[in-house]
């Protein structure tokens, strides 16, 4: 789908907060809301916008350690393993990679005890595991969801 200057500006302001009633993105940009509301449903049907979401803090739902992993697989095994790590509670996001890891995981856990459960019980436990590094996240100085909508941005 080929967006234009119009689409791009209701994606940005939809990346903004995503509850932002179409009636007010129509007047930002000088629209109607229902040209708007078809704009929205059409890049929805074409898959530009994939979901709307909550952000939830991790610490709320007492997850206190969070932790990215990287995991080496053995040759073959990349499908099977992959199937199983998005069924581990606890495993947040799985990146196929280049370099030294096959897969970089994001994790969250309550506390040390359950990263180390997570990780000897459940994921070194797994047909194809070969190894893994964990690095504990001490900090999040930066995080952002929202990609550079407009070409000067990039």
């Amino acid at each position: 789908m080929e967006l234009d200057d119009t689409d791009r500006e209701i994606l940005e302001a939809l990346q903004e907060n995503a509850r932002t009633p179409f009636s007010e993105i129509a007047r930002r940009i000088d629209m109607s809301s229902a040209t708007v509301h078809d704009r929205v449903n059409r890049m929805e049907e074409a898959g530009v916008i994939e979901g709307y979401h909550a952000k939830v803090d991790p610490k709320a739902l007492d997850y206190g350690i969070s932790a990215v992993v990287g995991l080496q697989v053995e040759q073959g095994q990349e499908q099977n393993t992959l199937g199983r790590l998005e069924d581990i509670p606890g495993v947040q996001e799985v990146h196929l990679t280049t370099g030294s890891w096959d897969v970089l995981m994001r994790v969250y856990a309550e506390d040390a005890d359950r990263l180390r459960e997570l990780m000897f019980e459940n994921i070194a436990q797994m047909d194809g595991f070969a190894r893994s590094q964990t690095m504990v996240i001490l900090g999040t100085p930066y995080e952002t969801e929202e990609l550079p909508i407009d070409d000067e941005e990039i």
